[in-house]
């Protein structure tokens, strides 16, 4: 004879338990190493700043050669760190069934995308302002620019912080 029906049942609610206390650690283990790498994007901002300022004051004979270097590592850097969230976000909405956070993340990278094409902008305009001085066009470019960084810096917090919030909402 099998188990009483109760019982049965019990046992498949400490099952079904058991998974999503799996999953929801899981998810946390994926969430972290979201963090962690824009930590690391980060990192890579402040190494691409400090390169660019290094170029500009080599000028007016610039050290072409070693910023496309650095152009390139920083370029494989974000690349990495750009594949490896998308592994996440696949994760977090095909094995976890969690595709609120999954958008969080596309919506971070798509952001973290317009930034990176902004600093670059930003920093071609620091160069013209640099090797044209007395173009008032060229200084006003780079205000510009920098509002606009401003403002995908302040949208990808906003981001963070729904992300921040709708994970800890499941909890």
């Amino acid at each position: 004879m099998g188990k009483p029906r109760c019982e049965e049942q019990r046992e498949v609610t400490e099952v079904n338990q058991a998974r999503r206390y799996q999953t929801d650690d899981a998810v946390k283990l994926l969430l972290h190493r979201f963090y962690t790498l824009q930590g690391e994007r980060v990192e890579a901002y402040r190494l691409f700043e400090e390169g660019h300022r290094a170029y500009l004051s080599s000028g007016p004979h610039y050290n072409f050669l070693r910023y496309r270097q650095l152009v390139h590592e920083i370029t494989l850097a974000f690349s990495g760190i750009s594949r490896e969230i998308l592994q996440i976000k696949e994760q977090l909405q095909v094995e976890h069934g969690r595709p609120e956070l999954a958008q969080h993340l596309s919506r971070v990278q798509q952001k973290e995308k317009e930034k990176l094409e902004l600093t670059a902008q930003l920093q071609l305009a620091r160069q013209n302002v640099q090797d044209q001085p007395g173009m008032p066009a060229h200084q006003q470019e780079v205000q510009e620019l920098k509002y606009k960084l401003i403002k995908t810096i302040e949208a990808i917090s906003e981001i963070l912080q729904d992300l921040k919030y709708d994970s800890e909402e499941a909890e």
